[in-house]
């Protein structure tokens, strides 16, 4: 049976490189917004990750050149020693510090077998298109190159040695664009590895909290090359994939709040009156950030209001006990006629980085009729859907802080 985890040798930024080559994740970025961070920066990492940027605007995200100037600009970086490889399996302490907030986990090779039989759990659907993007992104680099990250239930021993491991000198100390502190420490010692890999093994399952294309991707690879393989032993490189496993504790989830265009026809009167029945509604003195799980912020007319679901109408279903099942089943849907949050072009979602007031100014200026502030859905309802072997609404989580491409990549030998 395969271990759930096991090290790698990681290939990443030269020594003192890092900070040249760091990058936001390449689906957090736009093609305009990623040619304006990559100017002026010819090692940035978005230069593989989005490589559209280098070619004339206008090239589709997925013609096959775009894929051939990844490639290229990966080989270029490697040959330059602009990025190196070690020379021996390690796993990589990972420690991520966005003004007070600090998580500290383990960059390690997951299991695709795990994966595949949902050791490895996941909570969201995927979309083929975005599959197919990143594997013919990772068959084009033979790399996966755009970590998952993963969740842990809290285990005293692995924060122990990830700590002791923290303690010494960084590999890579760097500090992006958006403020986020990005530090790296090798743990190469045999000990410690198998320590680690002898305690992940104990665990019924790793949680995906983003990265789910990722994911199917490098589990759709490993499928293809372990067809063509004439001796698959399953230890392969191919059969294990990029992850960042920070224990659940530590992991931040931020709130992801609803805009729409306008009341299907009701006046704020109305609308009002319509809400009540399924929601205790109360004006808000300032900004209505929800303070608990079944309370929301509304913003409409100018004026904050807090709204509290009835007791009465939330179930114990894991998915549907979620708030934002709650704000979709009982106001969303039946009183602004949104059925698919998915495919309506009515609504649109805002991440809590933005802040209550970019609801505020999106209703403001007409854009939009009312916004909607969540809660941040918790970690153990995360854990708890997946448990279920159940999915989550769309837009159900937004992790902060984000981790960087190009700090670590998993080459398949």
């Amino acid at each position: 049976m395969p271990t759930l985890i096991r090290p790698l040798r990681g290939l990443g930024p030269a020594p003192g490189r890092a900070a040249d080559v760091i990058a936001p994740p390449y689906d957090v970025l736009n093609s305009a917004e990623a040619r304006i961070r990559a100017r002026g920066r010819p090692d940035s990492f978005l230069h593989i990750s989005r490589p559209e940027i280098d070619l004339p605007e206008g090239t589709g995200l997925y013609e096959p050149v775009v894929y051939a100037r990844a490639a290229g600009n990966f080989r270029r970086m490697i040959d330059a020693r602009v990025l190196v490889r070690d020379d021996e399996p390690c796993y990589y302490v990972y420690r991520l510090r966005m003004g007070d907030h600090v998580q500290t986990g383990i960059v390690c090779a997951g299991s695709v077998a795990a994966y595949d039989a949902n050791r490895i759990r996941r909570h969201e659907y995927t979309r083929p298109d975005k599959e197919d993007d990143r594997v013919r992104q990772i068959t084009a680099l033979n790399a996966q190159t755009g970590p998952v990250l993963l969740a842990y239930k809290p285990d005293s021993r692995v924060r122990e040695i990830l700590a002791g491991a923290a303690s010494s000198r960084p590999l890579h100390d760097a500090t992006a664009d958006d403020g986020i502190v990005h530090t790296l420490w090798r743990i190469g010692d045999a000990a410690s590895i198998a320590e680690l890999s002898r305690l992940f093994d104990t665990m019924p399952a790793l949680y995906i909290a983003d990265g789910h294309h990722r994911s199917a991707s490098a589990s759709r690879v490993a499928a293809a090359l372990r067809a063509r393989a004439t001796r698959a032993t399953g230890t392969e490189s191919f059969e294990y994939f990029l992850c960042v496993a920070f224990p659940a504790d530590e992991m931040k989830i931020l709130d992801y709040n609803r805009v729409v265009k306008d009341l299907r026809g009701a006046t704020a009167g109305e609308f009002m009156a319509r809400i009540g029945t399924s929601f205790a509604v109360e004006p808000a003195a300032g900004q209505a950030r929800p303070t608990a799980p079944g309370e929301f912020g509304m913003y409409l007319g100018g004026a904050w209001h807090r709204l509290r679901i009835r007791r009465e109408l939330v179930p114990a279903d894991p998915v549907a006990s979620l708030d934002v099942s709650l704000l979709q089943d009982h106001l969303l849907g039946p009183v602004l006629g949104i059925a698919d949050p998915r495919t309506d072009k009515r609504i649109d979602f805002v991440g809590g980085m933005r802040g209550l007031g970019e609801l505020e100014k999106r209703v403001d200026s007409g854009e939009m009729a009312v916004a909607f502030a969540l809660y941040p859905t918790r970690m153990d309802a995360l854990m708890a859907v997946a448990d279920a072997n159940q999915v989550m609404p769309p837009k159900s989580t937004w992790f902060e802080p984000k981790l960087a491409d190009g700090l670590v990549s998993h080459v398949l030998d």
